[in-house]
């Protein structure tokens, strides 16, 4: 489990978890939370109640949305079953005890935290998501249930990195398109006409552009270290048709 100091608090536990320290085992070794990943579903629900444990939590205490790389942010007053989770890439809380988890595996999972208001959230930020406004959305959200702009905090966890996230000829352009100034997130690939793509810059700078000053990144290459992180580009390049998921979580010391 990785934490970061911008996080560490009192009233607060939080933690990217990586692939590691779980029962799965084959292309889902070890630590896989995703229940529809094609992985058993006993050893997925073993795995989310040891990652639970390690924030003091029992497994019943997480909640998870249904993410599909938009920019819709839900309000968590009580825990869902599972079946019921909301299609939604972001969620706020401020129930003490409640664990909100994002679902990796190359995409940017960003929690964050008010402490003094009792207020915390967790995103998912894919390319599609951080480009529709996810993260504004979450700070948006966070600041209409009372949090203050200068005390938000916000963590990165690992993600793809730079040097792995090679995109065609095509997948600059929306991004160019909303503001030329995101040049700044590529650079040429070996191959002609492709290019690479920083998304944790990226999500860096709309944290920035949401006025988050207070931000802290865990580092790491999803895609390019297989012994800590799964990846869906590692998989796809390796013709792999399944892969696990990494979790991340935070909440409030009950």
């Amino acid at each position: 489990m990785i934490r970061l100091d911008i996080l560490d608090a009192p009233g607060i536990r939080h933690g990217f978890f990586t692939r590691e320290g779980g029962v799965s085992a084959g292309v889902f070794a070890s630590l896989n939370c995703g229940l529809h990943s094609g992985d058993e579903v006993a050893k997925v629900e073993e795995n989310r109640r040891r990652a639970l444990a390690q924030l003091g939590l029992a497994e019943d205490r997480l909640v998870t949305c249904h993410q599909v790389h938009g920019a819709e942010v839900v309000m968590v007053r009580a825990p869902w079953r599972h079946e019921d989770r909301p299609r939604a890439d972001a969620m706020v809380t401020r129930v003490k005890g409640l664990a909100l988890g994002i679902l990796t595996a190359d995409c940017v999972p960003v929690l964050f935290a008010d402490e003094r208001e009792g207020l915390i959230a967790a995103a998912h930020a894919g390319w599609r998501g951080a480009l529709m406004g996810v993260i504004e959305a979450t700070v948006a959200a966070l600041m209409r249930e009372g949090a203050v702009r200068d005390r938000l905090r916000a963590g990165i966890g690992p993600c793809i990195g730079f040097n792995s996230y090679e995109v065609g000829p095509e997948f600059p352009a929306p991004f160019l398109a909303q503001d030329p100034a995101n040049a700044a997130f590529f650079r040429a690939a070996p191959r002609p006409r492709h290019h690479l793509f920083d998304l944790g810059a990226y999500v860096r700078a709309r944290l920035r552009a949401a006025g988050v000053k207070r931000i802290e990144a865990a580092g790491g290459d999803t895609a390019g270290e297989s012994a800590r992180f799964f990846s869906y580009r590692r998989a796809c390049r390796s013709g792999e048709k399944q892969y696990g998921l990494e979790i991340s979580a935070i909440c409030l010391a009950p």
